[in-house]
């Protein structure tokens, strides 16, 4: 049996954690969980999983989620110090990191100290501080064990393999809603064009990311830590049918493939319950009707934010939160209304260039970072 503390219990990755767990009760039991103000959610989670912790946001959330639990037997917490205490209570063996943002980072590592496994969801976390975060888990040993389906994907890759006979890991990518727009369209995209993904349903802001192609420039700097290779080393692929999740490809010429349907619950599934497999009724694709599987380069001048991830991701030190900063306030103010859809990478590269890179930050230095392009960004979109 293991315990489990989700956090992000009411986003997409967080629910479907729990239908994982519904579905096996005699494995998973759930100790903790935590989301922002999706009070009524979390209610009714509470009461379906009996909790012994739960943490929302603010205080009001707070006071609001003891009204509607009242009678239920569950510490309610929130803020900073309830997220901390969630990620790091005694009684759980793992902990699914599944908040939006950089809101992820402090709650993870205190996982970490207190030598939980982490499902890792949130690539924001290593985008920020992946050094940090990477050498406090081999130095507590404990295992991170990756969600995002691309992630998962390149894991399951390099099973068994030698690392030193790898080649080169390949992202693939969806393309998003924009893959076939001329760009000469893009000044007319609006929130509700971008959250409307072909092919994924996710939150809005990790649409916003996937429409930009943001999201793929994350996922190129988590792999870098992930698996220690060089940004170089990572080659981003456009996969517009989502079958196969990502690749490695080996110094033989071997490329070895992972697929399976567009669907979060198998990489949610295996890093619960890694190294075993769950049956959990997922489906196989259906190769007979795809037909085919088409590949090919992302368009770096439509999606300009690539460039700008690859670029962060090579420089390193506190330039990645710079741009990770910049990218949440620019969504944030595109899914407001206030800037156009191709406002968003010139925020982003403007903050970049105004900043004065550390090149070894201790956690202090990201944090900082972290609030100076927020502000930098903040005065891009208002200036």
């Amino acid at each position: 049996m293991k315990s489990l503390s989700i956090l992000g219990s009411t986003g997409s990755i967080g629910t479907n954690a729990l239908k994982i767990a519904g579905m096996f009760t005699d494995k998973f039991r759930i100790k903790a969980l935590a989301a922002k103000n999706n009070v009524l959610m979390l209610a009714q989670q509470i009461k379906k999983f009996s909790p012994d912790i739960a943490v929302v946001f603010d205080e009001q959330s707070a006071m609001d989620l003891k009204r509607i639990t009242s009678g239920i037997d569950v510490e309610i917490l929130y803020g900073d110090e309830g997220y901390k205490v969630a990620a790091s209570y005694d009684q759980v063996d793992m902990v699914v990191a599944a908040m939006v943002g950089s809101a992820g980072l402090l709650p993870v590592l205190a996982a970490i100290e207190a030598g939980k496994d982490i499902a890792l969801a949130n690539k924001e976390t290593l985008v920020m501080a992946g050094d940090i975060v990477i050498k406090s888990a081999e130095k507590k040993g404990v295992k991170i064990l990756p969600v995002d389906s691309e992630h998962s994907a390149i894991f399951q890759c390099l099973s068994g393999q030698r690392k030193e006979d790898m080649d080169k890991i390949l992202l693939t990518a969806s393309g998003g809603p924009f893959l076939n727009l001329p760009s000469s369209g893009f000044d007319k995209i609006k929130p509700e064009d971008a959250i409307n993904h072909p092919v994924w349903q996710m939150g809005k802001k990790i649409s916003i990311d996937s429409a930009t192609m943001m999201n793929k420039g994350l996922e190129v700097i988590e792999a870098k830590h992930l698996f220690e290779v060089s940004v170089d080393d990572i080659e981003v692929l456009i996969h517009p049918q989502s079958i196969v999740h990502s690749m490695v490809s080996f110094k033989d010429g071997t490329v070895i493939a992972q697929m399976g349907i567009p669907d979060m619950k198998g990489a949610i599934a295996y890093a619960m319950s890694y190294p075993k497999r769950l049956p959990i009724g997922q489906s196989f694709p259906d190769f007979n009707s795809i037909g085919s599987l088409s590949f090919k380069k992302p368009d770096t001048e439509k999606f300009p934010c690539i460039d700008l991830a690859f670029y962060a991701g090579k420089t390193g030190g506190t330039l990645p939160a710079v741009m990770n900063a910049s990218n949440e306030i620019a969504v944030e103010a595109f899914l407001n209304r206030k800037i156009s859809f191709t406002y968003i990478p010139e925020v982003i590269r403007k903050t970049m260039e105004k900043h004065f890179v550390i090149a070894n930050p201790m956690l202090s230095d990201i944090l900082e970072a972290d609030l100076w392009a927020r502000s930098i960004a903040a005065e891009q979109i208002s200036g």
